[in-house]
């Protein structure tokens, strides 16, 4: 159908295929790729805003052909000088970490600013309604469009900040680029001769796969390749730790799953391979899923996954005499508390493009959160070495954990080596939503007791997590889920036990927090009720309790340095009383979280610097970067130590050399990754402080591999040091007289603030995360299937429905860190769910065992997670 309107001002016509949405014409017919599809065709993130005849419009909801007449404007089109101002408001505010939601949200704020120079925010917010940001919290996307709207006042406004090193706030990287939409994403990149790619996805959660028909998709004109397990050449099975995921499941297998994958399809356009996707014939034999840990652990149970047993692991840590302690406490709380499976919903879906190499290479453009094990796993899978493959990093649209497996990375590669020709797949929300690992859900059934004063003496605790079809990293989830299981305190006497249990429900693995949530969310509620059994409120019990210099661990590691916990508590004393004498209900939590893998995993850090012939220094790392500043702070390491300027370093991630360093995960790439750089950068510096000038040392490389290996498994015999360093926090929680969420206050000891506003960005998006985790998100599954995909249902919180929020940066420098630095990405979560019970119970009396809390008049008030289904709630979780 030809269809014609003005684009940008210019008359535009396009030939808009059956069902094709205005996103699509306007993305692939007329390059407008400030637009995004991050839920297409559900109209949920805004990502995809567009103005149609003045008015702000979802793009990916609007058919093609009803732009027929209209006037149609996106960010490319508006005046020059109008996108600097945008860029330079978003970036001078910190309004950004990964970038993928924020072209929509600029879009908004030129419209909204238009109509009201000066909004509130509260108008803000409601503007924003549309929009989803997973990454920021909103604080500073509502700064950034105060900004622009003051800007467009006329008024002055602060630019921003493009020098310094340690300890200021250096504009992110591409941060005007991200803004204005023209930093790509791997679904922005287009190759000449392209293809594109789709997925065959099981819709059973366990069955036996009798006869995969792809001759009805092969016979479909534009499909080139239509790959099925037979065709893999190489290891049909990967993991991360175990080898047990397939890419493609046989004929005469059990799909275990409904993300496993039976056929992938490369045609000459997006729409052909899914319509030659769905032509795929399937014959199944359905079999009854193993839907909770509780049956997979049953006698006689099936084997979910014929590569390790149901229970995968078993995770213990016993200090002191927990029976007797308990035995002999003045008082001794129990409860069984239980957590439930969480999407991640980062906005950029999972893409992948696999381009042949005229040397015979594949060049595989990634979004994953370790490229090189990206690359390790896809040369087993082609049965090729792992120099055949170059790998690069395309900064992702968000991860939180949850791009640490492989997606489409192996599918794609195949598909680009049957047809000979580049071949870009990219999943939809609903795909996305079924491939790929989730938070788990873990019960976890605790004793805990105190003396007469409040300090505890004993914890006993047994955890069982849902960790679905495939290992992921599920075993290290629950084993740290273990060691955080006496939080933030000191404890003499621990009896605990982690069991990891697959089943036929979603996979699960990282995400954000990586099990220390879930233990903290038990043993903070047993603290409150152990605090009201002594008398004492919630910051005295904690008081103390907290942790110090000298003490010891859960898992018997003896603190030796930068343990700010009192730190923290002191800085929000005052906000914690002055809240319970103005009668409002208040709940206050601590946490910790590790940085560093550590549990006897070997670390790396590794770093070259390249001084380049343009005078620019190429800074390489093994980390990725996907929202939370990364590659920012290891520049400012670099400048600090050189004393060049910031703009000088060029940031890259790819394989031209070799710097494996795992998973961006553990808190652990500014520590480790941050070490490196100061290492390479001396020597950088040894050599300027001769007096030679970066154009005297063009061509030189300086290296750097920092390996830390002094970290002790669990129940290892003499030291322990299970992890190189921790973060800690305490929050309180202030609602109103209505019970709903008011205030928000989050003290956090980070070492040492690197980029300050980039640190504050990741602790107020960690708590967006973290309230939604304690009052609205869930992904409740029946028979194995998502009830629901839609935005809304799976209940992330959109901007009004945030409260107030203050973040407090303490510093107790790590001396294990670069200039004392430590991680921050995971930490500002781990307490929130504890605070926000506490603050329930203080309002209604009701103490509540079980995430999400929807039943509190906090959770009522939200917008969001409101998902009907006509299953049973209690297999949720």
């Amino acid at each position: 159908m030809s269809v014609t309107f003005s684009l940008n001002g210019g008359a535009r016509t396009v030939e808009a295929g059956p069902g094709e949405s205005l996103l699509d014409a306007l993305r692939n017919r007329c390059g407008i790729l400030s637009l995004k599809d991050g839920c297409q065709p559900q109209g949920q993130c805004g990502c995809c805003l567009v103005l149609v005849d003045g008015n702000p419009k979802v793009s990916c909801a609007i058919p093609a052909q009803r732009a027929e007449g209209r006037e149609v404007l996106t960010l490319e089109g508006l005046p020059r000088e109008d996108r600097a101002l945008i860029a330079r408001a978003f970036t001078a505010t910190a309004g950004l970490q990964c970038g993928f939601c924020i072209p929509g949200i600029a879009l908004r704020a030129w419209h909204l600013t238009g109509k009201d120079p000066a909004p509130t925010r509260e108008a803000i917010a409601r503007a924003l309604d549309v929009h989803l940001c997973r990454c920021t919290g909103y604080v500073k996307v509502l700064d950034a469009v105060e900004a622009v709207a003051a800007a467009r006042r006329g008024e002055a406004t602060a630019g921003p900040c493009e020098r310094g090193g340690v300890g200021a706030s250096l504009a992110r990287v591409q941060a005007p680029e991200l803004t204005l939409g023209v930093r790509p994403y791997v679904a922005d990149l287009a190759r000449p001769g392209m293809l594109h790619g789709a997925l065959v996805l099981s819709p059973h959660a366990r069955a036996r796969v009798l006869r995969i028909d792809t001759g009805p998709a092969r016979g479909l004109p534009g499909v080139r390749a239509v790959a099925r397990a037979a065709d893999v050449p190489g290891e049909r099975w990967y993991g991360l730790i175990l080898a047990d995921w397939p890419g493609f499941v046989a004929e005469g297998e059990e799909v275990r799953c409904v993300g496993d994958v039976l056929a992938a399809v490369a045609a000459d356009d997006e729409p052909t391979a899914r319509r030659a996707a769905a032509l795929v014939r399937v014959d199944y034999e359905r079999l009854p899923p193993v839907s909770t840990p509780e049956a997979a652990m049953e006698d006689g149970a099936p084997r979910v996954n014929p590569r390790h047993p149901n229970v995968i692991s078993h995770s213990v840590i016993r200090r002191g005499d927990a029976a007797a302690a308990l035995a002999g406490s003045a008082h001794v709380v129990r409860g069984t508390w239980r957590t439930q499976r969480v999407e991640h919903l980062y906005l950029e879906p999972e893409s992948c493009l696999a381009e042949p190499l005229p040397d015979g290479r594949l060049h595989l453009l990634t979004q994953g959160q370790g490229i090189f094990d990206d690359r390790r796993q896809v040369a087993g899978f082609l049965g090729v070495s792992a120099e055949a493959i170059h790998v690069e990093l395309v900064p992702n649209g968000g991860a939180f954990g949850g791009k640490e497996d492989m997606s489409v990375q192996a599918q794609t590669a195949l598909l680009a080596r049957l047809t000979g020709r580049p071949v870009r797949l990219t999943l939809n929300r609903e795909e996305s939503i079924r491939l790929h690992p989730k938070r788990h859900p873990i019960a976890m059934r605790y004793e805990v007791g105190c003396d007469a004063q409040g300090r505890l003496t004993a914890v006993r605790a047994r955890m069982v997590g849902d960790t679905g079809a495939y290992a992921s990293v599920g075993a290290k989830v629950l084993e740290r889920a273990a060691g955080h299981a006496c939080g933030p305190y000191r404890v003499d006497h621990v009896d605990v036990e982690a069991l990891c249990v697959a089943t036929n429900n979603p996979p699960c693995g990282a995400m954000r927090g990586f099990g220390a949530n879930q233990a903290h969310f038990a043993m903070e509620g047993a603290v409150d009720l152990l605090a009201a059994r002594v008398g004492l409120d919630g910051w005295e019990m904690r008081w103390r309790n907290a942790l110090r210099v000298g003490d010891v661990f859960s898992t018997g590691q003896v603190l030796e340095k930068s343990v700010g916990l009192r730190q923290t508590l002191t800085a929000v004393k005052e906000a914690y009383y002055a809240a319970r004498r103005a009668g409002r209900a208040v709940g206050i939590a601590c946490g910790l979280k590790n940085s560093g893998i550590g549990n006897g995993a070997q670390e790396w850090g590794r770093c070259r610097l390249v001084v380049e012939s343009d005078g620019t220094v190429s800074l390489y790392n093994g980390y990725t970067e996907m929202g939370q500043g990364l590659l920012t702070v290891l520049v400012q390491f670099a400048s600090e130590v050189t004393g060049l300027a910031a703009s000088a370093f060029r940031p890259r991630v790819d394989s031209t050399y070799q710097l494996a360093c795992g998973q961006t995960t553990g808190s652990r790439a500014t520590l480790f990754g941050g070490r490196a750089v100061l290492s390479a950068a001396g020597k950088l510096r040894a050599d300027l402080d001769t007096g030679r000038t970066l154009g005297d040392l063009a061509g030189k490389v300086y290296a750097a591999d920092v390996l830390v290996d002094d970290t002790t498994p669990l129940g290892a015999p003499g030291r322990v040091k299970t992890h190189t360093a921790f973060g800690y926090a305490t929050q309180v929680c202030v609602l109103d007289s209505d019970g709903r969420l008011d205030r928000f206050v989050a003290a956090h000891d980070v070492g040492r603030a690197v980029n300050p506003a980039l640190c504050e960005g990741q602790i107020e998006g960690s708590i967006h995360m973290g309230l939604g985790y304690a009052l609205s998100e869930e992904l409740p599954c029946e028979d194995g299937m998502p009830v629901t995909f839609k935005l809304r249902d799976l209940g992330v919180l959109r901007a009004r429905d945030m409260p107030r929020c203050q973040v407090i940066l303490v510093e107790d420098p790590e001396p294990e860190g670069p200039f004392g630095a430590k991680g921050v990405g995971e930490i500002g979560l781990v307490p929130t769910a504890g605070a926000v019970a506490g603050a329930l119970e203080a309002y209604d009396g009701v103490r509540r065992y079980t995430l999400p809390m929807k039943d509190s008049p906090a959770a009522r008030a939200l917008s969001v997670g409101r998902i009907r289904s006509t299953g049973d709630p209690a297999r949720w979780s």
